[in-house]
């Protein structure tokens, strides 16, 4: 009898662990905004539309005049966001990488660009716009 009370409670322990565990894993699914200033002192506002099927993480970046970029490189681990966008600009192509960490509905992190062989790095966060 009292085995299987032990057995009982290591069960219920055990499913109550699993399902914390899954309420902890962020969903990175949704529409990110935010804005940063350019080195000429002009805000931009940023949108970012993300889809995660599987382990799948899809999404683009819309920027002025509504342009959208596709993103490339997306990963999705351990509520960790990772990805590229590619951009063109006077038959030139940038690629800024980005890397933030999503806790609820807020992404915090960096980007990392090169331009004229130096890599920048800035913060940068994003909050989910309510549906």
């Amino acid at each position: 009898m009292r085995r299987t009370a032990c057995v009982a409670i290591l069960l219920a322990l055990s499913a109550f662990s699993s399902t914390v565990r899954a309420a902890d894993k962020a969903d990175p699914t949704g529409t990110w905004k935010w804005s940063f200033t350019t080195a000429d002192g002009q805000k931009r506002d940023t949108t970012l539309k993300l889809k995660l099927e599987g382990d799948k993480l899809t999404g683009a970046i819309v920027r002025r005049e509504n342009q959208e970029t596709a993103i490339t490189d997306a990963t999705f681990k351990d509520n960790e966001v990772a990805f590229s966008v590619t951009r063109e600009r006077n038959n030139q192509k940038f690629v800024t990488k980005y890397k933030g960490k999503i806790d609820g509905d807020t992404i915090k992190g960096t980007t990392e660009s090169e331009r004229d062989g130096k890599t920048n790095s800035r913060e940068w966060e994003a909050k989910r716009e309510k549906k």
